[in-house]
C-alpha cells in the first residue's frame, strides 16, 4: 500500500472520530483540532432531510425580509416606547431561560410581514456580553414615512414632551423629504419622514411589475 493511500485512509478515519464528537447541531461533546471543523460540518449538506421537524404550518413561498433585531437592556421600556410614539404594536413576546424577547410591527403587514425583533438577555446567560451594545446612530436609523406634513409635526411634538426629540422638523432635499428624528430609550434614531418617496416609488415600480 503506498504512502499516500495510507495517509489518505488515516485521514478519513480522523474525520470520522471528529464527527463522532458531535452532539446534534454541532454542540461539542468532545475536542476539536480547529475551530473551523465545527463551521465546515455545520455547513448544509444536499439532499440531507432536516434533523428537526417545523413549529409552524405556515412558511413564506419565497425568500422575505421579515426583521431587524435589537439587543436591548430594558425591553419594557422600549415596548412602551414604541406603541406610544410609533404605529407599532406589540405582535409576540416570549421568556425562555436566556431572557426577553418580543416583535413589534405594523398590524396591516401580515403578509408580507416585517416586525422589530427586541431581545434582552439574563446578565448570566448573555452570549454577547462584553460586547458593545450597539445602536443604531447618528445617521443608522430605523425610517417611518407619515402621511400628512403635519403628522411630522405631531410626532415631533410628542416626543419633545417625551424628551426624545433628536432632530426638529426639517426640511430636507430630495428624496430625503421632510424629516424630525426621535431617539428611543436604547439610544436608536427612529426617523418619521413626510414625501420621501419610498412609498410612492415602491407603489410606482413594483405594484405595476405585479400587475404585468
Amino acid at each position: 500500500m503506498g504512502d499516500g493511500l495510507r495517509d489518505a485512509r488515516r485521514g478519513r478515519y480522523i474525520a470520522s472520530i471528529k464527527v463522532s464528537r458531535l452532539g446534534p447541531l454541532g454542540s461539542r461533546v468532545g475536542p476539536m483540532d480547529r475551530p473551523s471543523d465545527r463551521a465546515r460540518l455545520l455547513r448544509p449538506n444536499k439532499g440531507v432531510p432536516p434533523v428537526t421537524n417545523s413549529v409552524y404550518n405556515l412558511h413564506p413561498s419565497e425568500a422575505r425580509w421579515t426583521h431587524i433585531a435589537l439587543r436591548v437592556l430594558d425591553i419594557d421600556a422600549m415596548i412602551g416606547w414604541y406603541e406610544r410614539l410609533t404605529p407599532m404594536r406589540l405582535l409576540d413576546r416570549r421568556e425562555d431561560e436566556t431572557g426577553f424577547g418580543a416583535w413589534l410591527g405594523m398590524p396591516d403587514m401580515a403578509n408580507p410581514p416585517f416586525v422589530l425583533v427586541l431581545a434582552q438577555f439574563f446578565p448570566d446567560k448573555d452570549p454577547f456580553a462584553g460586547a458593545e451594545l450597539a445602536t443604531l446612530a447618528p445617521f443608522a436609523h430605523l425610517g417611518m414615512e407619515m402621511p400628512t406634513q403635519a403628522d411630522v409635526d405631531a410626532v415631533a411634538e410628542r416626543g419633545k414632551e417625551a424628551g426624545c426629540l433628536a432632530m426638529p422638523p426639517t426640511m430636507m432635499p430630495p428624496p430625503i423629504g421632510y424629516i424630525c428624528m426621535l431617539r428611543d430609550p436604547a439610544g436608536n434614531m427612529v426617523e418619521f419622514s413626510w414625501d420621501q418617496g419610498v412609498f410612492a416609488t415602491a407603489v410606482e415600480r413594483w405594484s405595476a411589475s405585479e400587475e404585468d
